[in-house]
């Protein structure tokens, strides 16, 4: 090992007696999120991270910023998180377009749903013939198309690692193969000491079941698991901007919301009924190098097996041959994704004073999580921005003894922030 990476397991392996303003656990986009924001009004910031590098569903999905398509919370969230992006991007140095969402109408009802949810604005509508020729999708089975505007695309694979890169030449610390273990106000403690601050952001995404058991059973969160390929594809154009079809429109809430998506749900079921029951949202990016993410699936479970069902993953792969009208393609890579499911879209509370839980509970964690980071810095910090943030000298016991015995949290492990 060389001395730079001695003195990386130094640091890593050592406890800090310092006081920071904010200490984030999980490094998925939501912690990074949450540092950024932090870090931006002058805050001190350390990150616990249990593993090395992002290794969950921050780099596990599509790299689609699919604001246009969300409705309520969701959209707020997301609208607010697209100036973040933008801005990282640039400061950071990753990948990332303005690419709209465009969406395939292979029947009329699904033409027709499009149309209803554009009387709100932001989607331009095209016949079938100028959708084929501006995307790579058969002519044969258009009816007709659509682009979402202001959408953006990234490469997920990229962004998280490139976003910690720069928070740390912004001064945010980070502790990696450090796990938290248990947490209380003022105070985490991990598997490398503990660490002392004025508020707590808990981003650990499906893992919150192991540090919050009861506030994860009563979310009803438990964990997704998606089936996904990146494969070589010959395309007969490139595919601009991310690709939805009609099993997409009922999973988004801008279309999902509308009468008029009850006619295309009873239809696709009634056709496609093996389509149904692996849940299918079969869409579509395309990455900088020409590969193409195909997916995916829906699986949940509180405890998810790894086993993957190669007939499902065939699935995916003959849609993607009658949407595009191609003979062929070589699959690449495969993989598992996974992300935290509940009752609703999103999970946000302060369990304790000072420690606050967040986490986007349905696959739009890379849409809303920089919104909904955001948001948790901003009312953890409302009620004392007049008053020194730190707290110095708080002793572990003392905060943890001041939370009643229902309210300790405990955790085997906690991981990074994974959204889809």
């Amino acid at each position: 090992m060389d001395a730079k990476g001695t003195a990386l397991m130094n640091a890593t392996h050592s406890t800090s007696t310092k006081t920071y303003d904010v200490v984030i656990v999980g490094s998925g986009i939501v912690g990074l999120g949450a540092a950024y924001s932090a870090a931006r009004r002058g805050l001190s910031v350390r990150v616990i991270e249990h593993s090395t590098r992002p290794t969950g569903a921050s780099i596990r999905n599509f790299g689609h910023l699919c604001i246009g398509a969300q409705q309520g919370e969701a959209r707020v969230l997301a609208e607010a998180g697209r100036e973040t992006w933008l801005r990282l991007s640039q400061d950071a140095g990753f990948w990332l377009r303005e690419s709209g969402t465009l969406i395939a109408a292979r029947h009329q009802d699904e033409l027709d749903l499009i149309e209803a949810a554009a009387a709100d604005g932001g989607i331009t509508l095209f016949s079938a013939d100028e959708f084929a020729d501006r995307t790579p999708v058969a002519r044969k089975v258009l009816v007709g198309g659509a682009r979402i505007t202001g959408d953006l695309q990234t490469h997920p694979r990229t962004a998280a690692e490139k976003i910690a890169a720069h928070l740390e030449a912004l001064g945010v610390e980070f502790s990696y193969r450090t796990a938290a273990t248990s947490v209380g106000k003022g105070v985490v403690h991990t598997t490398r000491g503990s660490v002392h601050a004025g508020q707590v952001i808990l981003a650990v995404n499906q893992d919150i079941d192991r540090l919050l058991p009861d506030i994860a059973a009563e979310a009803a969160v438990q964990r997704c698991v998606l089936d996904m390929l990146r494969v070589q594809i010959p395309l007969s154009r490139s595919l601009d901007a991310p690709l939805l079809t009609g099993w997409s429109l009922l999973r988004y809430g801008r279309f999902e919301s509308l009468d008029e998506v009850h006619p295309v749900r009873a239809r696709l079921h009634a056709a496609r009924p093996d389509l149904a029951a692996i849940d299918l949202n079969q869409m579509y990016t395309q990455l900088p190098d020409g590969s193409v993410i195909l997916g995916d699936t829906h699986h949940r479970d509180p405890a998810p097996l790894p086993f993957q069902a190669e007939d499902a993953q065939q699935v995916l792969i003959d849609e993607a041959h009658e949407l595009f009208g191609t003979p062929a393609l070589r699959v690449i890579e495969r993989w598992q994704g996974m992300y935290a499911s509940g009752i609703d879209e999103f999970l946000d509370r302060e369990v304790v004073p000072g420690v606050r839980a967040i986490a986007a509970t349905t696959g739009i964690g890379m849409t809303c999580g920089f919104g909904l980071a955001e948001r948790a810095i901003d009312r953890a910090f409302a009620a004392t921005e007049s008053e020194p943030a730190s707290t110095p000298g708080l002793r572990a016991d003392s905060a943890t003894q001041s939370i009643p015995a229902a309210q300790k949290l405990f955790t085997a492990q906690s991981s990074k922030e994974e959204t889809a």
